[in-house]
């Protein structure tokens, strides 16, 4: 089964016990991030490196409750859906408007108030990004799009630099989960494949959540750009949609609220949370919080099918 994004009004009934499609708090959206990361920290080996990216998170908070969707993009979203239910945000296909890069500023000078942003690296990364005019910061956005897409670049030197990639990625994120937010939708499922990408903007996940409470047992993806969740029955890959055999893999008892789900198919695994097991849990922080565990699947040779927001992949940017 895929999702098919539809107006709310056209929900089918018989999707009702189970949502296909959830859309992400409009709402002080980076707090409960900013405090798990925070927490995590405590102890932590990357204790360093999740306090960095608890500013980082707390910069877009600050951003994006000062710089909500302007009005207009938000009523245009019901125009777009009707004429597109598959990916109607497709970061290949949906014409950026000029709030993304407003966005940007404003994150930027959040970012210079930040004691843990004054490392040279960092420093050098927002003096470019402040520097460059909207034609090159528009043309990074492209490459870092496509190749976080897993598409072919057909100039590998448009690619940022690793530093300037991260800055951006957390921009266009805002943007693009500002735009999910306010997306007059809801989803059905059909017949279909590519349940590994997101229903709304065609990205990978960051990983799966396994509901707790009323819907105990539920797995949805989160979408490593807009963060919609979306459902998929938890007998398929989440990355070649395979109903092989799966196994799970993880650093304590079986009991452990955070677990690698890998697929023997396409050799690739994504983590899976436990809501249930630990009601603190934050995706993306406990998915940075837990690397240790990357770290042993990799030893096994499997490749990760996930992108976490803050901790990019590497990208093949040429010296």
């Amino acid at each position: 089964m895929s999702i098919q994004v539809v107006p709310e009004a056209e929900r089918s009934p018989g999707v009702g016990e189970i949502a296909s499609l959830q859309r992400p708090a409009a709402k002080l959206p980076y707090t409960q991030r900013s405090s798990r990361l925070q927490a995590l920290a405590e102890g932590h080996a990357m204790a360093d490196y999740l306090l960095w990216a608890a500013d980082l998170v707390s910069a877009q908070q600050t951003t994006a409750q000062a710089l909500p969707l302007p009005e207009a993009e938000s009523l245009y979203l019901g125009t777009v859906l009707q004429h597109s239910k598959k990916a109607p945000l497709h970061s290949a296909q949906w014409k950026r408007s000029v709030h993304w890069q407003t966005l940007l500023d404003q994150f930027l000078v959040q970012l210079t108030e930040q004691p843990r942003m004054h490392t040279s690296a960092v420093q050098k990364a927002l003096q470019s990004l402040q520097s460059a005019d909207a034609e090159q910061r528009e043309m990074w956005a492209d490459a870092l799009l496509t190749a976080l897409r897993g598409e072919e670049l057909s100039d590998a030197g448009a690619l940022p630099e690793p530093g300037i990639a991260q800055l951006l990625w957390c921009a266009l994120s805002m943007y693009w989960r500002q735009l999910s937010s306010q997306l007059p939708a809801s989803g059905q499922a059909e017949i279909g494949d590519l349940n590994h990408l997101c229903p709304v903007c065609g990205h990978v996940p960051t990983g799966s959540l396994i509901q707790g409470g009323a819907q105990a047992g539920l797995r949805y993806l989160q979408c490593s750009l807009c963060e919609c969740q979306w459902h998929v029955v938890r007998a398929t890959c989440t990355n070649c949609d395979s109903t092989g055999a799966l196994d799970y893999w993880c650093l304590e008892s079986e009991k452990a609220p955070i677990k690698a789900e890998s697929c023997n198919g396409c050799n690739t695994y994504l983590k899976a949370f436990y809501q249930q097991l630990d009601h603190q849990l934050e995706l993306v922080a406990d998915d940075l919080g837990s690397l240790a565990l990357d770290a042993e699947m990799e030893e096994k040779g499997l490749a990760r099918s996930g992108v976490n927001p803050l901790m990019l992949p590497a990208l093949d940017v040429p010296g």
